[in-house]
C-alpha cells in the first residue's frame, strides 16, 4: 500500500495560493498511483496531481487527496534516429536538459522557468515566443493517461487521437499523465540580443522584427514609451554573458524590490521607477550566448501576481495601445514593468490558447515586494476587459475571471473537450474549485460537489 501523509500543506512558487490535502502521496510507480485512485474511489474523494507547483493560480489545489510526481522522474527512453525521448511525467525539465544534452539533443522551445514538470508545463499549455514555434505541448508525440478506473490509455495521432488531441492540454482533469514522448531536436546554442526602442517603432515594424529574429520578443515599460527589444537566434559563437552581479542583482533585484515596496505607499512612484530602471538597465545594447536552455530560461525573482492571454496576432497593436490608453487614462491606476509580449504559432489542441491562430501572448505582473500584495484589481479587469474584447483567452495556469461560459465562446472545441473529459471522469474524480467554475455549469458543480460529500 502506498503511504500518505496527513498535514502537508501546499503552496504555490508566488505563494498567492495554497491549500491543505486530507492526503499528500509521493508514488513511484504506476502501481502506486492506481492504489491511490482505488483509495479515492472506495472513498468518494477528489484527486489533485502536482507537478513543480509553479502555476499562479489554484489550479493545483485541492482538499482530497494530492498526488506529487516528482518521485516519477525518469528518463525512460532515447530514440536517436527519431530524435524523440520518452520521459516520466515528474521529471523536471531543469533535470531533463543535461540528459538530453549527452545525447546531442535538446528541446526546440522552453518556456522561462525550468524548474517544472513534464505533465505540468503540457498541462497549463506553457509557452514561449516564436511564430514558427507552438507551445511547448506541440512538441509532444505521444503520452500515456492514468483515467479515473484504473484503465491506461497510451494516446498519439494514431491511437486514441481525440484523447490525445485534448491531453497536450490536459489541465490535470482527465486523469494522471504517467509518460510523455518529446520530440526533440540536435543539441544548439542561441545568441541573444537585446536593444533599446519604443512602443511605437515596434508596434509599427512587427512584421519585419517578426521575420528578423526566430525567438523574438519585447518587454514594454508602462507608462512609458519605453520597449526593450529581444531577439534570440541559432549561433556557433562561444558562451558569452553580459551578466553582472551588480547591475543584475544589487540594483535590478535588491534596489527595485525596495523601491517597489516603498511605492505600495505611494503608488505615484510607480511610472517613475518603470522609467528610471529601463534608463539604469535597458538604454544599451546587451549580448549573451549559451546553450539554448541556458538562454531560453531565466531566473524568476520576484514572487508576483500575473495574467497572461493569447489574442489574435493581427490584435497586438490595439490591444497594448488602448492598454497604455487606459492607464494615462486613470493616473490612480498603475502598472508594473515589464508588460511582456511574445508570438506563438497556432495548433489545433482543443485547449490550446493558440487553437486554430497565430498568437500574441501579453504578460502583465504586479509584483509582491517582500511578499507584500499590492492593489492591482483595478489594473487586472482593465486589462481582462481589453483581452476580451479583442478575442483573447487567458493561460490556464494564471489567474483569471472567466467561467465555462466565456470559454464556450472563446474555444470552437471547448465542447468537445467537456465529452472527453465526462467520459474519462464521470464523476469529477480530477476536479476542483478552479476547474468546477472552468468546466461546470452552476447546477453541475453542485450536484457533483453534493456526490463527493
Amino acid at each position: 500500500m502506498v503511504h500518505g501523509y496527513k498535514g502537508v500543506k501546499f503552496q504555490n512558487w508566488a505563494r498567492t495560493y495554497g491549500c491543505c490535502p486530507e492526503m499528500y502521496y509521493q508514488p513511484t510507480s504506476v502501481e502506486e498511483v492506481r492504489e491511490v485512485l482505488a483509495l479515492a474511489r472506495q472513498q468518494n474523494r477528489r484527486v489533485k496531481v502536482v507537478g513543480g507547483g509553479h502555476s499562479p493560480s489554484d489550479i493545483a489545489c485541492t482538499d482530497g487527496f494530492m498526488i506529487h510526481m516528482g518521485k516519477m522522474n525518469r528518463l525512460l527512453q532515447v530514440d536517436t534516429e527519431k530524435k524523440q525521448v520518452t520521459v516520466e511525467a515528474g521529471i523536471l525539465l531543469a533535470d531533463l536538459h543535461p540528459q538530453l544534452g549527452k545525447h546531442g539533443l535538446a528541446l526546440s522551445n522552453l518556456g522561462a522557468v525550468s524548474d517544472v514538470t513534464a505533465g505540468g508545463v503540457i498541462g497549463s499549455g506553457t509557452h514561449n515566443t516564436g511564430i514558427k514555434h507552438g507551445i511547448l505541448a506541440t512538441q509532444v508525440v505521444a503520452l500515456t493517461l492514468l483515467t479515473a478506473d484504473g484503465t491506461i490509455l497510451e494516446c498519439s495521432e494514431s491511437s486514441n487521437a481525440d484523447v490525445f488531441q485534448a491531453a497536450r492540454v490536459h489541465l490535470g482533469c482527465l486523469g494522471v499523465i504517467l509518460t510523455i514522448t518529446l520530440q526533440c531536436v540536435p543539441q544548439f546554442h542561441l545568441h541573444e540580443i537585446s536593444f533599446p526602442s519604443t512602443l511605437e517603432e515596434v508596434l509599427n515594424n512587427l512584421d519585419s522584427h517578426l521575420k528578423k529574429s526566430e525567438y523574438f520578443r519585447f518587454l514594454w515599460f508602462p507608462h512609458s514609451e519605453n520597449v526593450s527589444v529581444i531577439y534570440q537566434d541559432h549561433t556557433n559563437k562561444p558562451p558569452s554573458s553580459s551578466a553582472n552581479w551588480f547591475w543584475d542583482y544589487a540594483i535590478g533585484f535588491y534596489l527595485l524590490e525596495f523601491l517597489l515596496w516603498i511605492s505600495s505607499f505611494l503608488p505615484g512612484l510607480v511610472g517613475w521607477i518603470n522609467r528610471f530602471f529601463f534608463w539604469l538597465l535597458f538604454t544599451r545594447k546587451k549580448e549573451s550566448s549559451n546553450l539554448s536552455h541556458k538562454i531560453f530560461t531565466y531566473e524568476c525573482r520576484f514572487k508576483q501576481h500575473v495574467q497572461d492571454w493569447a489574442i489574435p496576432r493581427e490584435k497586438t497593436k490595439e490591444a497594448l495601445l488602448e492598454l497604455k490608453a487606459m492607464l494615462e487614462a486613470h493616473p490612480k491606476m498603475v502598472a508594473h514593468y515589464p508588460v511582456e509580449v511574445r508570438f506563438t504559432r497556432g495548433d489545433d489542441i482543443l485547449l490550446s490558447p493558440c487553437f486554430q491562430r497565430d498568437s500574441c501572448y501579453m504578460n502583465i505582473i504586479m509584483y509582491r515586494p517582500y511578499g507584500k500584495d499590492v492593489p492591482r484589481l483595478d489594473y487586472w479587469l482593465t486589462y481582462e476587459t481589453i483581452m476580451k474584447k479583442v478575442g483573447g483567452r487567458p493561460h490556464w495556469a494564471k489567474a483569471h475571471n472567466c467561467t465555462r461560459k466565456d470559454f464556450e465562446k472563446m474555444y470552437p472545441a471547448f465542447s468537445k473537450f467537456c465529452a472527453i473529459r465526462e467520459k474519462l471522469d464521470p464523476t469529477g474524480m480530477f476536479l476542483n474549485a478552479y476547474l468546477e467554475k472552468v468546466m461546470l455549469w452552476e447546477q453541475e458543480a453542485h450536484f457533483l460537489g453534493s456526490l463527493q460529500r
